[in-house]
């Protein structure tokens, strides 16, 4: 037997369905105006790309959030169910919120300064909450971490209070070498210099290195040996590519200057 529906509840299922389709239509704009407003930002450069990638992810939550409870307590006025027990029920959550779920605003007030301040994207590598990883993603409550085995890590916003953004713009990473007691000091600061000169000027890290290399000098003078330091402004991503490509190159090249890497040694003197 076909299912019948009153006039009054024809016309009740009719204006339900408009509200949905509006619904739809509104988020189908919403993600067409979001992807528009990135596509463009790529053409100021990945910079601010990043941002507007981050920035859409959360407004585009949001805004599935508003859409989907405006949506329902619209179809309900349709219906005629009244609307006072879900003001009563949105009044008593409200108040649990305040009064017992403090880390959780605190949490989505903290996600919502991270974004507008623009501490760090999705990609950008970090350590906050004494973790470190690649941002996989910036939740409403959570930003989503991979640290470099793999892990994933789901810090709370709320209890991000320093963080540290590896990848920002540009890096300097230090290069530290030790040399013995016996080398000349001073010759061994210019094969540093130039070996690092090399690696700047070598046209697979054009694109990486960026200044001139800086020689520091001479830190510290440890048990085993003496430590030289320079420095080499990079892209902030590659500054751990370019710190090993460096060391590994300088080792190299003292070996074949001659000049000692020293290593841990103990001198036992016995008495006949």
């Amino acid at each position: 037997m076909p299912l019948e529906f009153s006039p009054e509840a024809t016309e009740y299922l009719i204006r339900s369905l408009v509200v949905l389709a509006a619904a739809a239509v509104g988020y189908w704009l919403a993600l067409r105006l979001g992807s528009r407003w990135v596509s463009r930002s790529e053409e100021r450069g990945l910079e601010t790309a990043a941002r507007a990638a981050t920035l859409w992810l959360m407004i585009r939550r949001v805004v599935a959030i508003v859409l989907a409870v405006l949506t329902i307590l619209v179809v309900f006025a349709v219906w005629g169910f009244s609307l006072t027990p879900f003001v009563a029920v949105g009044t008593v959550v409200g108040a649990a919120i305040g009064f017992g779920a403090q880390d959780l605003v605190k949490d989505l007030i903290a996600g919502f300064f991270i974004l507008v301040e623009d501490q760090f994207r999705i990609g950008d590598t970090v350590s906050i909450a004494e973790t470190n990883g690649t941002v996989e993603d910036i939740q409403l409550r959570v930003t989503v971490l991979r640290d470099h085995e793999g892990n994933v890590h789901y810090v709370p916003n709320g209890q991000i209070k320093v963080a540290s953004n590896f990848t920002s713009d540009f890096a300097q990473p230090v290069i530290d070498i030790a040399v013995s007691y016996q080398t000349d000091v001073d010759r061994a600061l210019e094969v540093m210099r130039d070996e690092l000169e090399r690696l700047a000027g070598a046209p697979e890290w054009a694109d990486s290195i960026r200044g001139e290399v800086e020689i520091l000098g001479v830190t510290e003078l440890e048990e085993s040996g003496v430590i030289l330091r320079g420095r080499i402004t990079t892209a902030a991503p590659m500054r751990w590519m370019v710190r090993r490509e460096a060391l590994r190159r300088l080792k190299n090249r003292f070996d074949a200057e001659g000049i000692v890497i020293p290593f841990p040694q103990l001198t036992v003197h016995r008495a006949d």
